[in-house]
Formats: C-alpha cells, sequence, structure tokens
C-alpha cells in the first residue's frame, strides 16, 4: 500500500505550514503520517514541525529546492519523488504524506503524478481582491482555505465577500474559513481529510476508525513522543 498524498500550497505566510501542523497534532496518533517541506535554500519549514513536536524528525523530510519551489512540485517532481520514495522505504505502512510546497504564487499546481488531493490556503491579509484573481489552484484544489480570518477588521478585508467569491469561483468545490494559529476551523478540515482518506480503495481506513480530534491536542491524550524544545 502507498501513502495517500496531500499537497499544500498556497502564497509565503497564508498558513501551508501551520496547517500541516495542526493536521499532524490531530492526527498522528491514529494514523501513520510523514511530511515533506519544500523551500528553495533552507529547511525552515521543515525544522520549525520538528521544533513544535508535530512530528517526530524521521517523519519531517525538507527538501532544498534550489530554484522555483512550485516546478519542484509541478514539472521536474523529481527531487520530491525520491523524497517520498525514501520515507515509503523507511516508514513501512505509511498511510499519509503531507507534501507542502514552498510559497508560491496563484497559478502554481500540484502534478498528479504527485498528489492525489491538493488544499490550497489564501489569507485574507492579501485581500478581499484575492479569489476575484482566480487562477487554477484556487479554482481547481480539492479544498480551499480562507485563513487568518480572525484578522480581516485589522486588514480591513470582508470575509464574507471572500467567501462569495471563492464559491463563485470554484462552482460547488468545498471552501473553509479558518484561523489556524487558533485552530478556528481545524476540525472542519480534519474531518474533510479523513472524508478523502475513507474514500480511497487502497486505504484500510473508514470514517468511524478515526476518533474525533482532541480539542487540547498538547494534552496528555495527544501524539505519544515528547514536544522538541
Amino acid at each position: 500500500m502507498t501513502a495517500v498524498r496531500i499537497g499544500i500550497g498556497g502564497p509565503v505566510g497564508s498558513g501551508k505550514t501551520a496547517l500541516v501542523d495542526v493536521l499532524c497534532r490531530r492526527l498522528a496518533s491514529q494514523l501513520n503520517m510523514a511530511v515533506i517541506t519544500n523551500d528553495i535554500f533552507t529547511r525552515e519549514d521543515a525544522d520549525f514541525l520538528i521544533r513544535a513536536g508535530a512530528l517526530p524528525a524521521e517523519r519531517v523530510v525538507g527538501v532544498e529546492t534550489g530554484a522555483c519551489p512550485h516546478s519542484a512540485v509541478r514539472d521536474d517532481i523529481s527531487i520530491n519523488i525520491n523524497a517520498v520514495e525514501d520515507l515509503e522505504r523507511r516508514l513501512p505502512g505509511l498511510e499519509v504524506l503531507l507534501i507542502e510546497s514552498g510559497g508560491d504564487n496563484l497559478a502554481a499546481t500540484f502534478s498528479p503524478e504527485l498528489v492525489d488531493y491538493t488544499i490550497y490556503v489564501i489569507d485574507v491579509a492579501g485581500g478581499e481582491k484575492i479569489p476575484r484573481k482566480g487562477g487554477p489552484a484556487q479554482t481547481y484544489s480539492d479544498l480551499l482555505l480562507i485563513n487568518k480570518i480572525d484578522l480581516a477588521d485589522l486588514v480591513g478585508a470582508s470575509v464574507e465577500v471572500m467567501l462569495r467569491e471563492a464559491s463563485q469561483l470554484r462552482q460547488g468545490r468545498p471552501v473553509l474559513l479558518t484561523a489556524l494559529r487558533h485552530e478556528t476551523g481545524a476540525e472542519e478540515v480534519v474531518e474533510w481529510l479523513i472524508g478523502r482518506l475513507a474514500e480511497e480503495p487502497r486505504s484500510p481506513l473508514t470514517i468511524p476508525t478515526i476518533a474525533r480530534p482532541d480539542p487540547h491536542p498538547h494534552s496528555p491524550g495527544g501524539p505519544s513522543w515528547p514536544h522538541a524544545h
């Protein structure tokens, strides 16, 4: 069985790494998970996840693309495929693999040869005009998150306008409102992900086998490994 691969994209600072952190902390005690991050010259996102205790270090791979970060998940995906194969070899029974793109633009997409599903993250700090700009990632990703809704009043953006225009753009594809730093909306994202896993014929999982996430993920009921300091 190969892992179900979830591609996570979005502009710099939109909340991609925060999303990966939330998903890992809520699901890693129940699923065999790993993460690949993409940065141009650093392992900053991978190092953040390890320090935060999202996953043990051996389950987080930082890919340094050395060039256009979204090309590495869309065009020449060989460096990411090598990382996928290495993780699946080292972690038998891997069920879910989150692949985070480097900060990208609205035209960035994932190769279907690399991922099975895509989540695209935008944030209100970019302004309520972002959904009107369209682009393949906003339009066709399997899930669109409008993140940092708690900052809308501070930046003069209307969450209602962004949601309405994103929904019109996506024509029925799901859109969720989140403030991932506070885990607002995280439950709905987790439920969406569990639903995709339950649909996968290669996955043995069904929705009832997954316990509802702990609303206090740092409590003793969370992941069994210690948090990094």
